[in-house]
């Protein structure tokens, strides 16, 4: 007959003592390469050790970590000795870390210096090769996971700072093998298919370097130097950088900061058009005054003759000259005005949204391509019918094929 069941809690307490006192797992030393490595507020760091095959999970103290000598960094290979413990309460292992010794820059990190310095030496990474950004673009488009925080964040901040900006969302992974080629796919069919994009943001949030290392990866390098429209990276946090941030028309340290930097802040426009129509209306004060000081210090003497017939006449001159600044003040406020409510009524109605609630429809085929032609139609082929306020699904009985528009 077995023992008697016991609970968890003194289960994982007698694994506990048992790896304790074990020769060999009381003081081992584990080679291999950091990842996930996080500094937790209390000063203590957590970190991975990974191998090709597989990964333990490391504690190192505060304590301990005034013993190292050298800063840790992902993707480092190291040599960590300490002891095995449980976590009683998770019920998991992992290599409490006494002392740490550099072993190699790792895998991933020596991948990453050497495509660096591939490009660099091509001079993918020079100053002139890379595009201004446009001061008031009127779409961007976000190259990113459309379920991760970072899209969240990107059309958040840009809304908050521009009513007018449309957002065209690209969906792609952004972590795994698939991913790289996903990114640098998008970026082409964007410069292709989607030219009246101004900007394109491309990254993802934070994360360990495999996680980040589709940015990394030189098809994507390569299709963002190539990109006719400028490109934000915006990969990870403020301590994270990749090749794509090195060959991007700019470095963002965030998705937040990468929208912060992409769209003028319509308030403020607004706010200094109020500021140039008050000193306008100042500047005019001033001219004003300056011509009345002028009509009021003119000599007597040089004008005996006609004194109060020319004093008259640059009175009216200068209300004249009132009236007409005035007037040429208020039609280059209206003028704006109406050009900022031109280009927004512009905006609107290229809305693709506004564009179906007017009664029209899209149909696309069941991967999504939009039916621009009849000869794109067979009978029997599913199609999807959007409009203004639905979608509805339909399959193909006949086509009656008519002129074609001009």
């Amino acid at each position: 007959m077995g023992l008697k069941p016991v609970p968890v809690g003194q289960l994982n307490n007698y694994i506990g003592r048992v790896l304790k006192t074990d020769p060999i797992l009381s003081n081992i030393s584990v080679v291999g390469e950091i990842s996930n490595l996080k500094y937790h507020s209390s000063g203590h760091v957590y970190f991975s050790l990974k191998d090709d095959s597989s990964r333990v999970n490391c504690f190192l103290s505060w304590g301990n970590l005034q013993n190292i000598s050298c800063p840790l960094e992902e993707g480092m290979e190291v040599v960590a000795a300490g002891f095995i413990s449980v976590y009683e309460r998770g019920g998991y292992y992992s290599l409490n870390v006494r002392d740490i010794e550099v072993n190699g820059r790792g895998q991933l990190a020596a991948a990453f210096e050497k495509l660096k310095a591939k490009l660099g030496e091509e001079g993918l990474f020079r100053e002139e090769h890379k595009k201004e950004l446009p001061f008031f673009p009127l779409k961007i488009a976000v190259v990113t996971s459309e379920t991760g925080a970072a899209v969240r964040d990107i059309i958040r901040t840009i809304k908050n700072k521009n009513k007018v900006v449309d957002i065209l969302v690209y969906p792609v992974l952004v972590q795994g093998p698939a991913a790289s080629g996903e990114i640098s796919s998008a970026i082409d069919d964007i410069n292709v298919n989607h030219k009246d994009v101004d900007v394109i943001i491309t990254g993802r949030g934070g994360g360990s370097m495999e996680e980040l290392w589709a940015f990394n990866e030189e098809t994507v390098a390569r299709s963002i130097y190539e990109s006719e429209i400028p490109v934000i990276s915006a990969v990870g946090h403020e301590t994270d950088f990749t090749i794509s941030d090195f060959i991007a028309d700019r470095r963002a340290a965030t998705p937040t900061a990468a929208a912060e930097m992409a769209v003028p802040d319509t308030g403020e426009l607004e706010a200094e058009l109020d500021r140039i129509s008050l000193e306008m209306t100042s500047d005019l004060g001033l001219a004003i005054a300056r011509r009345k000081e002028r009509l009021e210090a003119l000599n007597p003497t040089a004008f005996a003759r006609n004194l109060k017939s020319r004093i008259l006449y640059e009175q009216v001159n200068a209300d004249r000259l009132i009236e007409a600044m005035g007037d040429a003040m208020n039609n280059r406020l209206v003028s704006a005005r109406n050009r900022v409510e031109m280009l927004r009524e512009f905006i609107e109605s290229s809305n693709p949204k506004a564009i179906l609630a007017r009664g029209y429809s899209v149909v696309t085929d069941n991967s999504g391509k939009i039916i621009r032609s009849t000869d794109e139609l067979s009978e029997g082929l599913g199609v999807n019918i959007e409009t203004g306020n639905g979608t509805a699904e339909a399959v193909i009985t006949g086509i009656k094929k008519g002129e074609e528009y001009p």
